[in-house]
This record gives structure tokens, C-alpha cells and sequence, in this order.
């Protein structure tokens, strides 16, 4: 119990202390975490589990869409990628199909990779 109090205290502390694009990157590896659990889920026909966590896969590109700064033009390519996660998401939930989530999975990945350089291009 108190290990668990000491880990929520400094996962909490990682959160408020994180830059705008440390919170980008957690929410890249949340997503990804969310969908490799729904698969699991999926594989042991768990389906409440796999319905849960895909919402929160979902939830966070919902985030993502909502933050995007539309004063760029980039925004536009961005937000037709979003929508197509989205929408993959959705079917992946209502069939509770393990080969739609592993393509989301791969663009997630791909995403959050692309997230890391663009990190440390800006650092340096």
C-alpha cells in the first residue's frame, strides 16, 4: 500500500513538472499502453476490458484533435490522421477486431517515434 502511495506521489509529480511536450509524448505512451492492453483483452475475450481501454485510446486522440493548433497548416494533415485513428478505433471496438488495433498500433508508434526526434531536434 505504501509503495503504491509513494509511486502515485511520483507519477504525479512527473505530470505537473512535465513540459507541453513531455505531456504530448505521455499521452503517445498511454495510448499505445491502452491499445496493447485492449489486444490482450481481446485475445482472452475479455471484452469489457478491451471495450475500456479502447475508449481511452480513443479518449486521447480526442485530445489530440481538440489541442491542435489550426493556425498552421500542418493542423489540417494532422487532424485527417486523427480522424482516421478515431474511426479505426470505433470499428476495431464494435467488431472487437485485434488486427484493426495492431494497425492503430503501428501508426501510434509511428507517431510517438516521430514525436521523440522532433524532441530532441528541438533540445538541441
Amino acid at each position: 500500500m505504501i509503495a503504491n502511495q509513494g509511486y502515485a506521489a511520483y507519477s504525479n509529480s512527473k505530470l505537473m513538472t512535465a513540459s507541453p511536450g513531455e505531456l504530448t509524448l505521455m499521452l503517445y505512451e498511454g495510448a499505445i499502453k491502452f491499445c496493447n492492453i485492449a489486444i490482450v483483452a481481446i485475445e482472452h475475450n475479455d471484452i469489457e476490458k478491451a471495450h475500456i481501454n479502447i475508449v481511452k485510446v480513443e479518449n486521447i486522440i480526442e485530445e489530440f484533435r481538440a489541442t491542435l493548433d489550426h493556425k498552421y497548416p500542418v493542423s489540417k494533415d494532422f487532424e485527417k490522421v486523427y480522424v482516421y485513428i478515431y474511426d479505426r478505433l470505433v470499428e476495431a471496438n464494435m467488431k472487437k477486431d485485434k488486427e484493426i488495433l495492431e494497425e492503430v498500433l503501428k501508426h501510434l508508434r509511428t507517431m510517438r517515434d516521430t514525436w521523440k526526434e522532433v524532441m530532441v531536434r528541438v533540445k538541441q
